[in-house]
């Protein structure tokens, strides 16, 4: 397996077609010491990108991953760390949360002593901020990267209709411009990102960091009997998950796909979860697929979907198509 490297849009920067993130896994479903063979597999498979949040674990996702990065030796040029802003942490008291100018910049702050880094080389608006006028939020992000705390700005979970509207405020008040987004993206929900995104590849070159290829684990056949002992569903405080995974319009139509999707993959001599993870790099526009893993195997198992790229023909994509064309997502 070689790692492969993507430019993150129209950006000077290269990602890993493979990144690593913390969501419900650091701080509250693994331990330290995995968490770290985690970080140290990943990097040591070529990953460049670890993903994270204020709000993963109340803050602890990032604290744990920071004490890695610390102690870990690597070079701060050889790998770039993201934050996202706007769900806040623990407090729950106006202006702890949202895009205001006020949170934006305490959370940047608060999330670079938590990681122990300089800089957040990608800062993230982590859900839009109705409430909030796009020019306060992109003035804040302009500036924290030109103070040198944030290299790069970007979305997630934005329709293409804000992320339009946040590159007008820019243009028109000669701010740095969001350069990514980061959308939920995987066999089984595909229309924001294939569609509704379709022009923004084009212009103004929209970089993704998809999250979730394996649609929080339906794609790897765990679920088809309700949910195991110690998978993320049934981690307390993640009730929603749950029911966002297994209560959702046409769930039943979705099971009873992942073992047809199942034979695919062992008819190409592989695995299901790299089936999904390769699907999804499969897709031009999307610059690096993130990685979620409580075990050392689960990592290294999706990190073999490299090598499963080149066997996603044609006839092989029409094959999945057939299966999973998208329905509301």
């Amino acid at each position: 397996m070689t790692m492969h490297y993507r430019q993150l849009g129209k950006s000077g920067i290269k990602i890993s077609a493979l990144s690593f993130g913390a969501w419900v896994t650091f701080g509250k479903q693994i331990g330290d010491p995995v968490a770290k063979k985690l970080l140290h597999t990943a990097y040591e498979a070529g990953v460049n990108f670890f993903d994270n949040a204020e709000t993963y674990a109340d803050g602890q996702a990032e604290v744990v991953m920071g004490a890695i990065l610390k102690k870990s030796g690597w070079r701060r040029t050889s790998y770039m760390v993201s934050s996202k802003v706007f769900f806040g942490g623990p407090g729950d008291r106006p202006n702890e949360n949202g895009l205001s100018r006020k949170h934006v910049v305490e959370a940047c702050h608060e999330a670079l002593g938590r990681l122990q880094v300089d800089y957040l080389d990608l800062y993230y608006c982590h859900r839009p901020d109705p409430s909030v006028p796009i020019e306060e939020t992109a003035r804040a992000m302009h500036d924290l990267i030109t103070q040198g705390k944030v290299l790069y700005w970007g979305t997630s979970e934005w329709s293409a209709a804000q992320i339009e509207a946040a590159h007008a405020v820019c243009d028109r008040l000669l701010l740095h411009h969001p350069i990514v987004e980061q959308p939920q993206y995987n066999i089984f929900h595909r229309s924001r990102v294939e569609k509704e995104y379709g022009s923004l590849y084009r212009s103004p070159g929209l970089g993704t960091t998809i999250w979730s290829p394996l649609a929080s684990g339906l794609l790897t056949g765990k679920y088809m009997k309700g949910v195991p002992k110690g998978t993320r569903l049934g981690v307390p405080g993640l009730e929603w998950l749950k029911t966002e995974l297994l209560k959702k319009p046409g769930i039943e139509k979705r099971l009873s796909t992942v073992p047809k999707l199942a034979a695919i993959a062992r008819e190409l001599g592989t695995s299901l979860p790299r089936l999904g993870v390769a699907w999804c790099l499969k897709n031009p526009n999307v610059s690096t697929v993130i990685l979620g893993a409580s075990r050392v195997e689960q990592l290294t198992e999706n990190l073999g979907a490299l090598d499963v790229v080149e066997k996603l023909t044609p006839q092989v994509m029409k094959a999945i198509d057939a299966l999973s064309a998208p329905v509301a997502d």
